[in-house]
């Protein structure tokens, strides 16, 4: 045989091979199922390098509020509690009831532990008020309107979430990531969390490093369990039982009802 008529037929035998082995391939890859351990629960974005929002002066409070905190005793705060600029008569905690500071702009505040600091208590309102527009001011979020504004039994992972209307927590929800990674959770409206219900942290995500910023009023629910920064532009609610790792900042009044507040560290 020639050894011209040799290679044609070897590249015909070859192209045969390899076309027949594609073909399994291809077959293989159409019939395999899915990993069984995905979870469709789990809302992933791409790894976020979202700045932290700055609370300045803000920060050192566990309840910070510009009309005052209303209590049904007995609450426990563990934290600093300021209100500015109403009167300290607004400021209806009991000294036993706080593990920090009462700070009031007079004389008015509850006695004997409230501390009198008019200019103080100015600054750190006037950096809630900064922080809260900065939080609310981020743009190009990762998630818009998520879960059509409710988002009870999601796994949520770190980001900038943004709902146009109000936001309710029906069910427990997960927050996953490390213990660098930020949340901001923009609310154009309420945020409401339904009774017995828990924010649930992982993967070591601490709640100083979550912000909830709403315009509307935040209430949590009945011996419900929150974790991270309320920036409120109105009302902060929290009804009987309710607990919180984390800070209530809001530019009108506070509301407990035997609830226990801890400021993150």
């Amino acid at each position: 045989m020639k050894l011209q008529n040799v290679f044609p037929i070897a590249a015909v035998l070859l192209a045969g091979l390899f076309t027949g082995c594609s073909s399994k391939l291809d077959s293989n890859l159409e019939t395999t199922p899915p990993p069984s351990n995905v979870n469709s629960n789990v809302v992933a974005a791409a790894p976020s390098l979202l700045p932290a929002v700055d609370l300045g002066l803000a920060g050192n409070f566990a309840i910070l509020s510009k009309s005052g905190i209303t209590d049904v005793y007995k609450s426990t705060v563990t934290g600093d509690v300021g209100s500015s600029p109403i009167t300290g008569a607004a400021i209806l905690l009991t000294c036993p009831e706080v593990v920090g500071t009462i700070y009031s702009v007079d004389a008015a505040g509850p006695l004997p532990s409230s501390v009198n600091n008019p200019s103080m208590l100015s600054t750190a309102v006037s950096n809630m008020e900064a922080a809260y527009t900065d939080a609310a001011g981020r743009i190009n979020p990762d998630f818009l309107n998520l879960g059509a504004g409710s988002i009870g039994s999601l796994t949520l992972t770190p980001g900038l979430y943004t709902w146009t209307s109000t936001l309710i927590i029906p069910t427990d929800v997960t927050l996953t990531g490390g213990p660098n990674d930020i949340f901001i959770f923009q609310v154009a409206g309420t945020l409401t969390m339904a009774s017995a219900v828990k924010v649930i942290l992982t993967g070591g995500v601490q709640a100083k490093n979550i912000f909830w910023v709403a315009a509307g009023a935040v209430t949590l629910g009945t011996t419900s369990h929150f974790e991270g920064n309320i920036l409120g532009k109105t009302g902060i609610n929290l009804q009987t039982g309710a607990t919180m790792n984390g800070r209530m900042l809001a530019q009108t009044a506070v509301t407990l009802e035997m609830n226990t507040v801890t400021k993150p560290f």
